[in-house]
């Protein structure tokens, strides 16, 4: 297994669990479990293939399906355990948005595609596919909030985008850009650290 496949795996696995957590929480029964597990683990990499013409990985490699089954069986088996931590979700979240993150722009730099492209390409596929479990959960997508989410993404690719630049070995750089992207994410939660909006909140609070 090569350390691509071995990142996409556990980006995967962590998608596929905060999938199951989210669904869980609305109380989906088991096929809409593993619908939201599936969507959330490949929505942002499907997205990325078809955007680079590229082989949807999912179709050609029976691998990813085996790990999003047996990520959904493990989080339901132990959701008692997970749901303790309040912040399971949030966890297994970010670290799905950096290991794609990193995919999305190993594929695109392959292709020579240009900085802001690649970068936009990492972002979609880390993005993309938390968009489509929050839809489908009848929720606002957490990357249209004021939360930092894609913009951890964005600097995890600009990061990696320089690094790759400089003849950083492709291994370093992944470890080093993912955990950017992590880091970001977990540090904007911790300090309530938030973009602008241009909403105004009124005397009544509204």
């Amino acid at each position: 297994m090569d350390f691509q496949l071995y990142l996409d795996i556990l980006g995967t696995i962590a998608f596929a669990i905060s999938g199951v957590l989210t669904a869980m929480k609305k109380r989906m029964d088991a096929f809409g479990i593993f619908i939201i597990a599936f969507i959330t683990a490949v929505g942002g990499g499907t997205l990325r293939d078809i955007l680079i013409k590229a082989p949807i990985a999912w179709m050609h490699n029976l691998t990813y399906l085996y790990v999003i089954i047996g990520s959904t069986l493990f989080a339901a088996i132990f959701r008692a355990k997970l749901i303790y931590f309040r912040r399971s979700l949030f966890l297994f979240d970010t670290i799905g948005i950096g290991l794609y993150t990193v995919i999305g722009m190993q594929k695109a730099i392959l292709l020579e595609l240009p900085a802001p492209i690649s970068i936009a390409v990492g972002t979609i596929s880390a993005c993309f596919g938390g968009v489509l479990r929050d839809i489908l959960c009848n929720e606002i997508p957490v990357i249209f909030r004021k939360e930092i989410y894609a913009t951890a993404c964005i600097a995890g690719g600009i990061v990696y985008f320089a690094l790759n630049y400089l003849g950083v070995l492709v291994n370093f750089n992944a470890v080093i850009a993912g955990s950017v992207v992590i880091v970001v994410r977990l540090l904007a939660v911790i300090f309530k650290l938030q973009l602008p909006s241009i909403y105004q909140v009124d005397e009544a609070g509204r």
